[in-house]
């Protein structure tokens, strides 16, 4: 009896590394020059690109329920919140020295 096996196609997984390279090596280029508003606004939407990227296609969010879509993109947004509170103060003495 013959069974079919199913062949996994790296393809996609090799789209979405090239897609995540360029946009790494135009962030790194654009991270060279004077930040000004516009820039770091590009730079953040690079950046959540990137996590959605990699969080869709190699975390395989992509294919799960909504349910956990949302648990898994809460407990980021926290986690970042958190961050940027602690770190927040920091920047603010520097900014004022």
């Amino acid at each position: 009896m013959a069974q079919g096996h199913q062949v996994s196609s790296y393809r996609i997984y090799w789209i979405v590394w090239s897609i995540l390279l360029i946009v790494t090596v135009g962030m790194m280029f654009l991270g060279t020059t004077a930040l000004t508003t516009a820039l770091v606004l590009v730079l953040v939407a690079g950046m959540l690109l990137k996590a959605s990227l990699i969080g869709g296609y190699f975390m395989h969010l992509r294919f799960e329920r909504a349910s956990l879509i949302v648990i898994v993109a809460v407990g980021i947004l926290a986690t970042a919140g958190i961050l940027f509170f602690l770190i927040a103060p920091d920047g603010l003495r520097v900014l004022n020295s």
